[in-house]
């Protein structure tokens, strides 16, 4: 009832969800990631402690790989799961247990592994893998979101859409990026439009943030000056210099 991607980026050490489904705030259920560390997605009859005891295995030093066959190793249930890695120096791994709803399946690459299940048909994931490996050249989030349209314009959840997520890590023990689309009839192409915005007013913000490491300052006089703009006057906003 879901598809989704994790990502790591060798350019910039981030790492990322995207992930869709058609049940509310799926934000909230299924995308897991610590920096430096892996991010995960679990899906289909969701166990969130796969993914949490995943990332731990992880930060203990093991492979994406290696957590992911832990973890599943001690899950009864993992017949019914789905779920897919990637530790943070880019080795994926994924898992759609036999008793997902039809039609299920993942497709494992270069840093970042795609999996859906109860979805229209396999060109759903087919369509994802290849949209990120297109789009090298870009930022981790637009990657990930090009990955997701791809999905749903192939075909996506074969019940319908409700919500959409995208999360992205860089080396911050904070998200750059946790965007939610929790109940809407197009939650991809929300989730872009928000992305839209949240690139040209949230991210100056979260840049200009204290960093591990780094002397907290003041923020740009050009991001105090925006934020002090109603929103709709904004960058991306759609409204007039009143």
């Amino acid at each position: 009832m879901t598809f989704s991607i994790v990502a790591h980026c060798p350019r910039t050490g981030q790492l990322g969800v995207a992930v869709s489904t058609a049940v509310p705030a799926v934000g909230a259920m299924c995308p897991y990631i610590q920096p430096g560390v892996g991010a995960v997605s679990t899906q289909s009859w969701v166990n969130p402690y796969l993914a949490i005891e995943a990332l731990s295995l992880m930060r203990q030093g093991n492979s994406g790989p290696e957590a992911l066959d832990a973890v599943l190793s001690r899950d009864d249930a993992r017949d019914l799961r789905q779920i897919g890695v990637v530790d943070g120096q880019g080795r994926p791994a994924a898992w759609s247990g036999q008793s997902c709803t039809q039609w299920f399946g993942h497709i494992v690459g270069e840093r970042f592994a795609v999996q859906g299940n109860m979805l229209v048909g396999e060109a759903t994931v087919v369509a994802m893998a290849a949209a990120f490996r297109g789009s090298e050249p870009l930022d981790l989030a637009e990657r990930l979101l090009l990955a997701m349209e791809a999905g749903q314009a192939a075909g996506g959840d074969k019940r319908g859409r409700q919500s959409a997520s995208l999360k992205v890590f860089g080396n911050e023990d904070y998200a750059l990026l946790d965007l939610r689309v929790d109940e809407h009839a197009h939650p991809v192409a929300e989730l872009r439009r928000v992305y839209t915005i949240a690139r040209l007013q949230l991210l100056p913000f979260v840049e200009g943030m204290p960093k591990k490491g780094t002397p907290a300052g003041a923020l740009p006089e050009s991001v105090t000056r925006m934020l002090l703009t109603a929103p709709p006057y904004r960058p991306g906003g759609g409204g007039s210099a009143p």
